[in-house]
């Protein structure tokens, strides 16, 4: 891109502010903003000047049924059969979400390479890696697994990886991909700049996932391959367990185009996303979408009627993902506080949210595959998230959960 082409569309969006600062930088300067400005995502920005209402208000919402833990134990051999078989025809892929890094837990760098041990060294990717290597021991598979990292986290990632052999997994099954990034922008809707020859972004959510894997052509890989489901898993929860074969099994004999692992909600007001019925469709929406009554609403047998809690652990039809591609997905705007360069060109770093961000959901793309199947786990053993340092969901609380499991730390 030169010069001439950045300013003429960057006028045409109304965002030549990105060029204040032009005069004042180097040759290397000036191209690192040209391929900044190159790579920005300028749709995104019609949805600061038109937001869609994104809750649950005004929505009709239902609860949902599904397959309970204790349905799931009666039918594990049918279900892991299935699933085993599906695994070594090569039929699934994994994806895991890894762009975070560790800032709320208190380390550098990406989030998934925190260390869970306590007298040794165990990543939060090596939880993971232990779990799926145990899961495959049956059907003697290794599906491709796909790592979406960040422009931010990837080159660490990468490295982290390598420097532990993959934990046990054979390299040339694990490919990297980086998640495509969506301009900031202050609250007049102006991109900022995070310096003087960079315009300001942040990945672009999780729910970006399946746009950034077509962009980075490995989604071609994974069709060759004669994949026909994907395990898309998070990074964030110790006992995740994607590669599952009975949830496998149990999603494929359904017939539907999505298998959600669930655990059952511990409180009426747990902060979790709740898999429900919204307006005739399957969907996840937050916690504190659901009226007083609803959330504490129970069934005949006592338990919530709002009881599924989504965990990040989803099981796709590709098929039914390239039928829902042309259905644009749901943008969250974020307030945030976003660093910025000045208009006299000095560093800021606000003390409060002046700006946006850009995010889209996995969990809005439930809505899109026309029918999910609820899929009970017990909590104890595959829900441990790790989202703050102490607490709830800490490192304290998952490690705790990780011993209870005969994990030694």
């Amino acid at each position: 891109m030169t010069y001439e082409q950045a300013k003429k569309v960057l006028r045409e969006n109304g965002q030549e502010q990105l060029l204040a600062f032009w005069s004042e930088l180097d040759e290397a300067g000036r191209a690192r903003l040209l391929q900044g400005v190159e790579k920005l995502d300028f749709s995104v920005l019609e949805n600061f000047n038109h937001p869609q209402n994104l809750s649950g208000t005004g929505s009709r919402l239902a609860p949902v049924k599904g397959l309970t833990a204790d349905e799931i134990d009666l039918r594990a051999e049918e279900f892991k059969k299935i699933g085993d078989e599906a695994l070594k025809n090569g039929e699934i892929a994994g994806l895991l979400l890894a762009g975070g890094q560790g800032t709320r837990l208190g380390a550098e760098g990406p989030k998934g390479a925190y260390n869970m041990g306590v007298t040794r060294d165990l990543s939060i990717f090596a939880c993971q890696m232990n779990n799926i290597l145990n899961d495959l021991q049956s059907s003697g598979a290794r599906p491709l697994l796909l790592v979406m990292t960040s422009e931010k986290n990837d080159g660490e990632t990468r490295k982290f990886w390598a420097a532990n052999d993959y934990f046990g997994y054979p390299a040339e099954r694990v490919k990297f991909f980086v998640q495509n990034a969506a301009p900031c922008v202050d609250e007049n809707g102006k991109i900022l700049l995070e310096e003087k020859d960079a315009p300001a972004t942040s990945p672009n959510g999780n729910g970006g996932w399946f746009a950034s894997l077509k962009k980075s052509g490995l989604y071609e890989i994974l069709k060759r391959e004669g994949a026909r489901w994907l395990n898309v898993y998070a990074v964030d929860n110790v006992l995740q367990r994607p590669f599952d074969p009975v949830f496998i099994g149990a999603t494929i004999a359904s017939g539907k185009a999505c298998g959600a692992k669930c655990v059952r909600k511990c409180d009426p007001h747990e902060k979790v996303g709740v898999l429900c019925e919204k307006d005739g469709k399957i969907s996840v929406i937050e916690y504190y979408e659901l009226t007083e009554e609803m959330a504490n609403a129970r069934a005949a047998d006592g338990t919530l009627e709002y009881s599924y809690g989504v965990i990040l652990n989803y099981l796709f039809s590709l098929k039914r993902l390239e039928e829902t591609e042309k259905e644009k997905i749901p943008v969250h705007i974020v307030k945030k506080k976003i660093p910025y360069i000045s208009g006299a060109g000095e560093k800021r770093e606000p003390e409060k949210e002046n700006g946006y961000k850009f995010e889209t959901l996995a969990v809005d793309l439930i809505s899109f595959m026309g029918s999910a199947l609820p899929y009970e786990v017990r909590r104890e053993k595959e829900f441990a998230p790790v989202k703050n340092a102490t607490g709830a969901d800490s490192v304290e609380t998952a490690r705790a959960l990780l011993e209870k499991n005969g994990v030694k730390l």
